[in-house]
């Protein structure tokens, strides 16, 4: 991480927060309404997006464009805008649109700032919730409608005992969804459809492994930044940086992480 002064590090908080607060506006405006459209950006599949996604983006980087006109940003909807200050905003206003079409509340508003060396701080919000779990920057904290409370990963303990999320039960290529059945093989319980909201649960200590494949930059960045910032390990599939994306594999500690790389480190690339 760059070295960053206290002033700065407050604006980038400060920042992250504001964008946040609007971010909840947008989306719940239209969260559960009836009449919603889904456009679909993928003629061979189903990738939707809707005006809420877009209405959110625009308004963080309006307030970005207010706040931090010197950073660089990389949204899912509106793509990359150059900046002059070695700071990238990478921000996804809606992860889990086919969650938020459905009117389930596992999608989540993901908010981060990486330097060149990867993300360092990140928020994983839930609008309807009203949940926000940070990460980085010194904080590892969630607050809710239960108040505010530290962010922990869980403890050791073998596979047999853990408890793994993912968000589609076809995870990837036919290699990968094999390599993932694995590992499902072996853990206590294994749960689908949480898209982001894995990741806060296993910041927030009540699970041990998210295991995840096909994934972009703006997927990837705050979650990232909030399980480290917990305790949890995040890597791709043969135990790199996972920053753009690809295959992830997170977990709450490196005992747990190490199990689930054996497994999944054979897997075929491409």
């Amino acid at each position: 991480m760059a070295d960053l002064s206290i002033e700065e590090q407050d604006s980038l908080k400060q920042t992250a927060q504001a964008m946040a607060d609007v971010a909840q506006v947008e989306t719940l405006r239209y969260f559960r309404k009836a009449d919603l459209v889904a456009d679909n950006k993928e003629p061979d599949a189903f990738d939707p997006v809707t005006i809420a996604d877009r209405a959110a983006e625009v308004a963080m980087r309006d307030v970005l464009a207010k706040m931090r006109p010197q950073d660089a940003i990389l949204g899912e909807e509106f793509g990359y805008s150059e900046g002059s200050s070695g700071l990238t905003w990478v921000l996804d206003p809606i992860d889990g649109t086919r969650s938020f079409i459905s009117g389930t509340p596992t999608w989540g508003v993901l908010i981060s700032v990486r330097d060149a060396d990867g993300p360092f701080y990140g928020l994983i919000t839930q609008p309807y919730i009203g949940e926000c779990f940070i990460g980085g920057l010194g904080e590892a904290r969630m607050t809710g409608p239960q108040g505010e409370v530290a962010l922990k990963t869980r403890s050791p303990r073998p596979l047999s005992e853990c408890r793994m999320l993912s968000t589609f039960p076809a995870v990837g290529t036919k290699a990968e969804r094999a390599a993932f059945d694995k590992v499902r093989d072996l853990v206590q319980l294994t749960r689908f459809g949480t898209d982001c909201y894995g990741y806060a649960l296993l910041a927030a200590g009540q699970v041990d492994l998210v295991v995840e494949a096909g994934l972009q930059a703006y997927d990837v960045q705050a979650p990232i930044a909030v399980v480290q910032a917990a305790g949890g390990i995040v890597t791709d599939w043969r135990g790199r940086p996972a920053h753009e994306g690809g295959r992830l594999l997170a977990a709450a500690n490196a005992q747990v992480h190490a199990a689930a790389l054996a497994i999944l480190q054979e897997t075929p690339e491409g």
